[in-house]
This record gives structure tokens, sequence and C-alpha cells, in this order.
């Protein structure tokens, strides 16, 4: 079977409130305008991105792809990458044109949501490999697994991202529509008694609000839920928020768009390679990944590091080996 040098162009229509779609013939336009030789295909149901992207790397020898949506596409494409049984994930580069609601891997990278600019990045072919997180759930008591390249939420985050995706399904999404699941969801949720492990260690036996682990910054918009991540130093930033009360967290939610929240009290801070979640099998805590819904625990969940390739500016690329050096020094 023959590689191919033509872009995989995959497209999310609904992403963006329907942007997907309205945009995509200016996008298209676009691509063609700055040289771009591509195949692309439209999804058509949820997780349809996976299969486009495991099926046609496999069958056509797709080497570089470019997914046009939110986090829920570039997540997708991602697990479809990882399914592929053709290459070396990092043998495939990877961009992003952002038409979704949050956006938030393409903030930690500085992406431009202008699509002529964005598109002249990806043309540059400019790459960065970042690690990649994995977790094992529990689905319908299946365990099932899902890679991701953002963050993973649990408790609090996970019901404000079901009851936004609930609102995404209807066209009712956007950064308002999580701001508000955020206030609304504090009286549906109660804190969920569980353990968690990190690289074989129990540092928590507890009530749990909320937590995030992941590989960026940011989620929900443009909070910063893990301020020191950076994606490629081969750890889990680990963020938790044991038991508080809602006052506190209504007063607090400016404190999640600039990081500065993990200075409270309630709030512990990790990194790690390995981490173990469990619950109460009737009280499990809810998951989500780059904003998907997802299951719950009992969760494992492991980081690969610098497992995918994606395309970013020559400044990210400046940026993370600064922040890199600086945290090795800290260490030290």
């Amino acid at each position: 079977m023959k590689e191919t040098d033509k872009w995989l162009v995959i497209v999310n229509p609904k992403a963006g409130a329907s942007r997907g779609e309205k945009d995509w013939p200016k996008i298209r336009k676009l691509l063609i305008k700055e040289g771009f030789s591509f195949f692309s295909i439209l999804t058509e149901y949820p997780f349809h991105a996976i299969e486009i992207a495991r099926d046609q790397i496999n069958e056509y020898g797709y080497k570089k792809v470019i997914a046009v949506g939110g986090d829920g596409t570039l997540n997708e494409v991602v697990n479809g990458i990882f399914q592929q049984k053709r290459f070396a994930t990092t043998d495939i580069s990877l961009g992003m044109i952002t038409v979704g609601t949050g956006n938030d891997w393409a903030r930690m990278y500085n992406f431009p949501s202008n699509y002529e600019s964005a598109i002249r990045i990806i043309h540059s072919e400019r790459t960065f490999l970042q690690d990649v997180g994995k977790v094992k759930y529990r689905y319908d008591d299946e365990d099932k697994s899902r890679y991701f390249v953002n963050m993973a939420g649990m408790g609090y985050d996970a019901l404000v991202a079901k009851k936004t995706n609930l609102m995404k399904a209807k066209g009712k999404g956007g950064a308002l529509a999580y701001i508000f699941n955020l206030v609304v969801g504090l009286f549906q949720y109660e804190s969920v008694q569980l353990s968690m492990t990190i690289d074989g260690q129990e540092v928590i036996n507890d009530k749990v609000f909320s937590m995030n682990i992941g590989i960026c910054r940011y989620n929900g918009g443009g909070m910063m839920q893990l301020p020191t991540a950076i994606p490629d130093d081969g750890e889990f930033d680990i963020t938790v928020v044991r038991d508080t009360s809602k006052l506190t967290v209504i007063r607090n939610i400016k404190k999640l768009y600039d990081g500065s929240f993990i200075k409270m009290s309630e709030v512990k801070t990790f990194r790690g390679t390995q981490i173990s979640i469990t619950a109460k099998p009737h009280n499990a805590i809810m998951l989500e990944t780059d904003g998907e819904s997802l299951g719950v625990s009992p969760l494992d969940f492991h980081i690969l590091p610098q497992a995918v390739k994606v395309i970013v500016t020559k400044r990210t690329l400046k940026e993370f080996d600064i922040k890199k050096k600086v945290s090795a020094l800290v260490v030290e």
C-alpha cells in the first residue's frame, strides 16, 4: 500500500454550535489558496472522527491530518491516530483549525482563532512532540479506555461538562453555558469519598469535590485548572479540590481563570505518571476527558511521553523550552 502526500482534513460540522458547517466552505477555500492538497470528510455522528482517522490512515496512508472543530473533535482524531496500525503515532503530523466553543488545547499553544493565520502555521509544519494521557474507566459495567491530549476532569468538573454537553447537543453550548452549569451544578452535586494513589503511593483518602489530571493548562473555556502544566515533561499535573462549601466555590470562581485557586487551603497539587482512583461502587466519581463525558470510576491513568506530533508556532517551541529548563532548576 502506498503512502499519500495529501492532508486528511476531518471536519466536525456541529462544532461551535454548528459554526463548523457554516465556516467550512471558507476554510476550504483558504486551504486551497495556501496550496494544500487534501481530502476532506465531515463527521456525521459522535465518535465518527475516531473511525475516519483510523480507517483513512490505515487504508490510504495519510501522515498529515488536520482537525477542524473543537477540543472534542481533536480528542477523537487523536484516538483514531492511536487506533490505526499503519504508522507510529509520532510519524503523523496533527494540525488544528479551531471552530469550537472552548478551544482549550489551542489556548495552551497560543493558536490563533483567525483561520488564515492558523492555516499558515499548519503549512509551516513546525512540529512538537506532546505527551498523551490514557485513562481506563467503567461505562455501563464495561471496562473502557480513552486517550486524551488536554485534561481529564472528575467529580464536579465532570458534572459541569456533562450538563454543558447536553446543552451543546441542543445547540445551546458555549463558554456562557459552561459558567451557567458551573453555578447550577453546585446545587446538584455532592462530594465523593475516594482514594487516589500516584506512582504507587496513596496521597488522598478523603471526600473530594473536584479534580483535574492533565497535560495542558486550560479547560472549561479558559479556566486554568493546571497552571504549571508543561505538555512534554513526561508527567501529569494533578489538582485536587477537597470537600468545600458552595459559597467558597462561588466566591472563588474568578481564581479558576488565573490559576491562583491552587493556593487555597482546600486545594492540593501533585505530579506523577500513573494514577489510580477508586470510590465506593454506589458512589462512583464521574469522568470527562477533553470536555467529552465518558464514564465513572474506578479510574487508572498513565502517561505516554511525547507520543503525538502536533503542529505549533515557533513562539510556542521557545516558550516551552524555557519553562522546562526553569522547572528542572526548581526541582534540583
